[in-house]
């Protein structure tokens, strides 16, 4: 079974086009390859631009936080000086308190002494009147 001319020059009619269609076909594959690895390009420099501003928020986050902390410390530190103050003043206090419960008692005793001493001389004023008279 041979093949006539006519059908030789058909099939290599059909090859030619089929040839001149795949590199539109394979243009367009490539054409959609190259898009595609241009998106993802542009999708990974986005990534990585998100990323470094995610980097530089968390840095500028963790300065803050540090700030807060040294504020933090100050607010101790000044709370331990007034606790200091406090104690100082609590102690000021007592002395205080000391002194004056140690001048009730000596009022107390001059009392005591004044007060014996009117008995003591008022028992004697009686005694020399009741001799005398």
């Amino acid at each position: 079974m041979a093949l006539a001319q006519e059908d030789i020059e058909q099939i290599q009619e059909l090859i030619r086009q089929s040839i001149l269609a795949t590199p539109e076909v394979g243009n367009a594959n490539v054409r959609y390859e190259l898009e595609l690895r241009e998106r993802t390009t542009r999708v990974e420099e986005e990534l990585k631009h998100q990323r470094e501003l995610m980097l530089t928020g968390f840095a500028q986050m963790e300065k803050r936080f540090e700030q807060v902390d040294k504020r933090f410390e100050q607010v101790d530190k000044r709370f331990e000086q007034v606790d200091k103050r406090l104690d100082q003043i609590d102690k000021q206090l007592e002395k205080q308190s000391q002194a004056i419960m140690d001048i009730h008692q000596e009022i107390k005793l001059q009392m005591r002494w004044s007060f014996g001493m009117l008995l003591g001389i008022g028992g004697l004023v009686i005694g020399i009147l009741k001799l005398t008279g």
